[in-house]
């Protein structure tokens, strides 16, 4: 167990990898994107990017390039009047024609078809001017905003051994009592042997705003040793970690802004980068022991040095 294990001076290299997420991107603007090989060009985790690049930019990946993909789309609009729309939405990475529509008007507030460009022009002269393409500079991060922590939320660095957990899966955890079920499940699995009082987990394989609700897994879990898995009750191992451990008292609000501390803030100047491992809710006691109100846990995001690539 160590202290917060803060190294100053970092920073800079959050902002050279976010900026080369911003490259990748720009290069390849007219092509689909998977979230992956983005974080890789970024040297990230893919379990972590999106929250990062969020933190960092203060919009997520897909906000970022459908952003660029329209402003690119309407700078053509502009400079290449001859052109058909299908065309311009095809060299700007949309998938169709239809797609590039809907997504204009969300944004624009009518279809490019009918879309005033003149009016357009008089009243923003000057951002037409900054969306041509090549004067990229601007979309750059220069430096990171300073960080705010009114909770008071400390870091602690915990080395943790190889554990091995039993967990129930809890499909669609956002839609209905799939968690508290599960809990209650897996707590009267465990008191029937004796293994309650153990380290309660919970931990999510997906990325909630990346990956439709309904298709997210969260798995309720309990460091156990010396157990066969049965029924719907599956066994997991993994490896020894490093973590970043917040303690978090209060409602899913603390334990959100707590999140969002630790990567907007703490992250970029410690020196670390996330794993490839989820981030775990360490319980104090037993799971919702206070019920869904109040929550008594530990945060624990698992991280190691911020030098070379993240592992794939």
């Amino acid at each position: 167990m160590r202290n917060d294990g803060t190294k100053s001076g970092q920073t800079i290299d959050y902002v050279s990898r976010v900026n080369r997420a911003i490259d990748f991107i720009l290069a390849n603007l007219d092509r689909p994107h998977r979230l992956e090989d983005i974080a890789h060009a970024a040297c990230f985790s893919p379990f972590h990017f999106h929250r990062i690049f969020q933190a960092v930019m203060e919009e997520t990946p897909n906000q970022f390039v459908k952003r660029l993909r329209l402003e690119r789309a309407l700078s053509k609009m502009s400079r290449e009047p001859g052109r058909s729309l299908t065309e311009i939405a095809l060299d700007c990475g949309f998938t169709s024609s239809s797609d590039f529509s809907r997504s204009f008007k969300q944004r624009y507030g009518s279809p490019p078809s009918s879309f005033d460009l003149e009016a357009w022009r008089a009243s923003n002269r000057k951002g037409l001017q900054e969306l041509v393409e090549g004067q990229t500079d601007s979309l750059h991060v220069v430096r990171l905003a300073p960080g705010e922590n009114p909770d008071g939320f400390a870091v602690e660095l915990r080395e943790l051994e190889p554990r091995t957990v039993a967990y129930i899966r809890a499909l669609d955890p956002y839609e209905g009592t799939g968690v508290v079920d599960a809990v209650e499940r897996l707590v009267a699995w465990a008191e029937a042997r004796g293994l309650a009082d153990g380290q309660w987990l919970g931990y999510q394989w997906d990325n909630p705003e990346v990956v439709a609700l309904k298709d997210c897994r969260y798995d309720v879990a309990l460091e156990v040793d010396g157990f066969a898995p049965e029924g719907e009750i599956g066994q997991f191992r993994f490896p020894a970690m490093l973590v970043a451990q917040v303690r978090v008292s209060g409602g899913i609000d603390v334990e959100i802004r707590a999140l969002d501390w630790l990567y907007r803030t703490w992250l970029p100047t410690s020196g670390y980068v996330p794993d490839d491992l989820p981030a775990f809710e360490a319980w104090i006691g037993r799971p919702l022991a206070h019920g869904l109100e109040h929550f008594e846990l530990m945060v624990q995001l698992p991280i190691r040095n911020g030098q070379g690539v993240a592992r794939r």
